[in-house]
């Protein structure tokens, strides 16, 4: 990736690894996929702001969730709030299988692993550990939720229809549309330069959400909540969006 051209960066892991879509203030794009995050940080690094969704900022023991991911829930209501579900303590991540993590999960948390949870697991533990040994990247790198841009980007109301439906997508392609023009041809082009073996459809609505984020944002972004806790490494247990004028307004 050409990060002079594009300085705003948008990541959603992807049954390939990762897929990243940059976007820059003159509406220039490029998407690609990188193999790990280590690859996505080599190749964005010179970006102004990288956000990605994926849980940052871990627990090591307790029984109360993180919370940015009980506010989320709360903003999200009833439809969309099972997005989010519970992150794994960081022990559990290290586990050599399921099983096994989530005996971990109850012994430290009082519950067990979801399947959920753990098929994303070794994403989360690959960033985690890329950003704990990398200061830089920590000034950077976000952890955004998908369907809480979403619901910002529309105004303060969240998603109605799930995202892997015909409805869902198109629910989701209209609202990015309203603030890029060039959404679906950025998005069909996605659709034709990836096999579904790779990307699927709500990768890609994902990942632009959080690369067009970022570019409206410039920097200027909200958090969830609004002064998070930070875990044994520093890192921040926070779910960042743009807040626009107009949500603020309303």
């Amino acid at each position: 990736m050409r990060t002079h051209v594009v300085e705003y960066i948008g990541v959603d892991g992807c049954r390939a690894g990762w897929l990243v879509i940059g976007l820059s203030e003159a509406h220039q794009w490029q998407i690609e996929i990188a193999p790990t995050f280590r690859a996505v940080w080599e190749r964005c690094n010179a970006a102004s702001l990288i956000l990605i969704d994926i849980p940052i900022g871990l627990r090591e023991r307790g029984s109360q969730e993180r919370q940015c991911d009980r506010e989320a829930r709360a903003i999200l209501g009833a439809c969309r709030r099972s997005s989010i579900f519970p992150v794994p303590c960081r022990a559990a991540l290290y586990a050599r299988d399921y099983r096994r993590a989530s005996a971990i999960n109850e012994q430290r948390c009082g519950r067990k692993l979801s399947k959920q949870s753990w098929n994303i697991a070794s994403k989360i533990r690959e960033v985690d550990l890329g950003l704990r040994q990398n200061p830089e990247a920590q000034t950077k790198v976000c952890e955004i939720h998908p369907e809480i841009l979403f619901w910002s980007l529309n105004g303060g109301r969240a998603m109605t229809c799930n995202k892997r439906t015909p409805a869902g997508f198109r629910e989701r392609l209209r609202v990015l549309e309203s603030h890029f023009a060039g959404a679906p041809h950025l998005v069909n082009h996605a659709l034709q330069q990836f096999s579904h073996s790779e990307v699927s459809p709500d990768d890609i609505l994902d990942a632009f959400a959080a690369a067009l984020t970022s570019v409206l944002s410039k920097g200027n972004l909200s958090s969830i909540p609004e002064k998070p806790e930070v875990d044994r490494f520093g890192l921040p247990m926070r779910m960042v969006y743009w807040r626009p004028l107009s949500n603020l307004l309303g």
